[in-house]
Formats: C-alpha cells, sequence, structure tokens
C-alpha cells in the first residue's frame, strides 16, 4: 500500500498502527493478560513473552501494511496513551475478486463490558470500508464465547456456519462461529485487482 497506515481517535480511544515504539507496551499487555487471553490463542513459546519477539512482530506488522496484507492497531486509553489496552487486525487481505479481510482482536481483562472494542471495531470497520474499500470482513469465535458472540451481533455480523476443529487453540483444535459483514457502500467500479 502506498498510503500511511491512518491513526484514529474514537470518544475514549486512540487507535495507533503497530509499530516498533510500542513494542514494550505490547509486550506489558501481552503480561499482563497472559492467563484471559490463553483460552482464546495459540499456545506460545515462551519467547513470545520477551521485548525482542515484540519488536520483531511489530516490524512484521509494519511491512504487512506496506505490503496491503494486514492492518494491525493497538487500542490506548486517549488519558493514557502509553499503556496498551487490547489489539485488532484485519488481516489476510485479499483483494483482486474476493475484497476481504479476517478480524481479529483482544481486549485487557480489566476493560471487559465497557464498550471499548465495540468503539474501536466501529472506527476500524469504518477505515475498512471507506479507505481500504474491501467488501466484506469476516470474524470468527469460539461458542462459548459470548462476549464476543454478542459484540459482532451488534456490530451487524451474520453467522454464516460452524467450522468444526477449525483452530488449534489453547492446546487442542476449537470449533468456531464463522460470521461476516458485508460493505453496504461498496462500489464494484473500485474493485482492485
Amino acid at each position: 500500500m502506498t498510503l500511511a497506515q491512518p491513526s484514529m481517535t474514537t470518544a475514549r480511544l486512540l487507535l495507533a498502527p503497530v509499530e516498533a515504539r510500542l513494542a514494550q507496551s505490547m509486550l506489558d499487555y501481552q503480561l499482563r493478560n497472559r492467563d484471559h487471553l490463553a483460552p482464546w490463542d495459540p499456545t506460545p513459546a515462551e519467547r513470545f513473552f520477551t521485548l525482542s519477539y515484540w519488536v520483531g512482530r511489530c516490524r512484521q506488522r509494519q511491512r504487512e501494511w506496506q505490503d496491503g496484507r494486514c492492518a494491525a492497531y493497538v487500542l490506548l486509553r486517549r488519558e493514557a496513551p502509553e499503556r496498551v489496552i487490547g489489539s485488532l487486525s484485519l488481516s489476510n487481505i485479499q483483494r483482486g475478486v474476493a475484497q476481504s479481510a479476517t478480524l481479529g482482536y483482544s481486549i485487557d481483562a480489566g476493560c471487559q463490558g465497557q464498550g471499548l472494542m465495540h468503539e474501536a471495531l466501529e472506527a476500524v470497520l469504518d477505515m475498512a470500508f471507506d479507505t481500504l474499500l474491501l467488501h466484506r470482513i469476516q470474524a470468527n469465535y469460539q461458542p462459548h464465547n459470548q462476549r464476543s458472540a454478542a459484540l459482532l451481533r451488534r456490530l451487524g455480523f451474520v453467522i454464516e456456519g460452524r467450522a468444526s476443529r477449525y483452530l488449534f487453540l489453547n492446546g487442542g483444535w476449537r470449533d468456531h462461529i464463522l460470521t461476516a459483514l458485508v460493505n453496504p457502500r461498496f462500489d464494484p467500479d473500485n474493485l482492485l485487482l
């Protein structure tokens, strides 16, 4: 992509592109939420919890933006912009006839239930549809993750099916509910082939 990855602000949040200067804050977020995120994530190697890993991961995310494959963000409270309280990404960006991406997100255990992720995702979905000109965003969740189910439903995502043993997370194959949101403003004349 030739355009710079945009930062975004919402009523309570700053959404900052993932970059190396945030590596320590991202590591702190992961350490703080290690147990909270474990049921939803792959079982990480110990190096996942090192600063060198997060510096490399941030640089990788920047390259993925430049290559047009991913838009990754961290969530920061406007009054505490040095502390990461969540992350989200539009990954697996496909162009051509698909014009789609996969949405992933996580939030600090202490920030759940405050509407912060909903606020962040509204901004990112607008950017995905209006700036990246995507047609479709997919998001999947484990059937027992009722918070994600409710969040995606409020955002307008529609259940499209169920995938058995879809991802290997937290030491086992996990079923997922498959959902998607289609851009109601998509103009086929803007297809980026």
